[in-house]
């Protein structure tokens, strides 16, 4: 009986995991949004003269969605500026993000409550009910967008220790990388001069050493 080996994650997957990851996580929080943005469901509500058409968008429904769409998306761009540990936490939080997006759509999908607190508003009436309620797709884009956010955050669980970081400032030991000598100013030419001026350097120093 054989075992396989596992083999260890190359720079190739790494590079493809940190395309896919930025890809998905985009385009999740961007359904998110926009489908908070569009209704969600639609009835009649009763009114002085017969009755009046309703409409609830997905922000009127909950604000979830929206609000951990936007928590996804930071924790996508954070995962690249954090290290070690760190960088998990921040994965970890970037799935949750989008399963809890997923969770707060399913919960939203068939909701009737912002549709009943404006037949409410309508009629004057708190208690005043909301008929021919009919439901649309979008809470469903949301529930897909969750679904990539939170694929985004299995690839940055998964792949993240390798990926590179945003801050070029340190080399991987920590220590600050060395600056280059500047040359000497030719003094004979006079572009040379200026510029050392602009850096505020005298370019005399060398010249008369």
């Amino acid at each position: 009986m054989t075992v396989a080996a596992s083999h260890p994650t190359t720079p190739r997957t790494a590079r493809r995991s940190v395309g896919a990851a930025l890809l998905l996580g985009a385009a999740g929080a961007a359904l998110v949004l926009l489908s908070g943005g569009r209704t969600w469901s639609e009835g009649s509500a009763p009114a002085a003269q017969g009755t009046l058409a309703e409409q609830a968008s997905g922000q009127d429904v909950t604000a979830l969605p929206g609000a951990l769409a936007v928590v996804g998306l930071a924790a996508l761009v954070a995962v690249f500026a954090v290290r070690g540990a760190g960088r998990l936490v921040v994965a970890v939080l970037l799935a949750l993000s989008g399963a809890g997006t997923v969770a707060a759509a399913l919960v939203g999908a068939d909701d009737t409550g912002a549709l009943e607190e404006k037949a409410a508003k309508v009629a004057g009436n708190t208690q005043a009910t909301i008929g021919d309620v009919t439901h649309t797709a979008w809470p469903w884009v949301a529930v897909a967008g969750g679904a990539l956010l939170f694929l985004a955050g299995l690839l940055a669980v998964r792949y993240g220790r390798r990926w590179p970081t945003m801050s070029g400032r340190y080399e991987r030991d920590g220590t600050p990388r060395p600056r280059r000598p500047r040359a000497a100013v030719d003094p004979d030419r006079p572009e040379e001069l200026w510029k050392a001026l602009d850096r505020g350097e005298d370019p005399t120093g060398e010249a008369g050493r």
